[in-house]
């Protein structure tokens, strides 16, 4: 089986979520790991909106994570990504559009985008008073909703699944702002979340991503290859960066 090629940067957590999910499924695959802005026009053609992750699987080309995550599904059933009752599925699917949408809004572009976006790529300083915000408000909002539905123990259906793994993934880029989940306030969810964080899928892809959060984001990817990661041959990166139709 020829490896499936993703596009999109190790430190994306939408990027994390589909390579987890090939982690999981024992799926080969090989990444380009660029950082969508600096994406050249080829990489346009295959993701319009100028988006990670994209998917090549030979003449089929898919953007969005939840959509790759269902052709995975698909392409190979087992293990199971999502529950078998109806009803399960549907609140597993909707666990894993809160953390794309919400928690992507605010951990990602409230917090991870001050901190470590605007500098890396545009040197720019993030906006204090966004970030204070997020902590003090937005945050908390996101945990306590979370702290309804979180699992006393193991995973939120049973077994390792999207419903655990794409909420993680966003905390996992807050670890990276220094933001850690108060384990008094929302004993649940940080448990729910550190369970998930360590199994093998993520724990194997931290290492990966610990070797190059403070690397340069054009060094990344001699980083990467040192360090054994499944880099693919060619690229659809550029030396320098261009702003896409992301929020900034």
């Amino acid at each position: 089986m020829k490896p499936l090629l993703v596009i999109g940067s190790y430190l994306s957590p939408y990027v994390r979520k589909v390579l987890v999910c090939l982690e999981l499924k024992g799926m080969p695959y090989e990444v380009d790991p660029i950082v969508p802005f600096y994406g050249n026009d080829r990489f346009s053609e295959l993701s319009p909106l100028r988006r990670v992750p994209v998917l090549v699987d030979r003449d089929l080309v898919i953007s969005d994570s939840s959509v790759i995550c269902q052709y995975l599904e698909e392409l190979q059933p087992a293990p199971r990504l999502l529950p078998g009752d109806i009803g399960d599925r549907a609140r597993a699917r909707w666990l894993e559009e809160f953390a794309d949408t919400r928690m992507g809004d605010v951990f990602i572009w409230r917090l991870f985008n001050q901190v470590a976006i605007r500098p890396a790529v545009w040197g720019e300083k993030g906006d204090r008073a966004i970030i204070d915000k997020t902590l003090k408000e937005d945050a908390p909002a996101v945990l306590d909703y979370l702290e309804k539905d979180a699992p006393a123990d193991g995973f939120r259906f049973g077994t390792l699944g999207l419903a655990d793994i794409a909420p993680a993934c966003f905390f996992r880029n807050a670890g990276f702002a220094r933001f850690q989940i108060d384990d008094v306030r929302w004993p649940r969810t940080a448990g729910w979340m550190a369970r998930t964080l360590a199994t093998p899928p993520f724990a194997n892809l931290a290492t990966l991503e610990d070797a190059i959060a403070r690397t340069p984001i054009t060094g990344q990817r001699a980083v990467l290859q040192a360090a054994g990661a499944p880099i693919s041959a060619e690229t659809f990166g550029t030396a320098a960066p261009r702003r896409g139709m992301m929020p900034l």
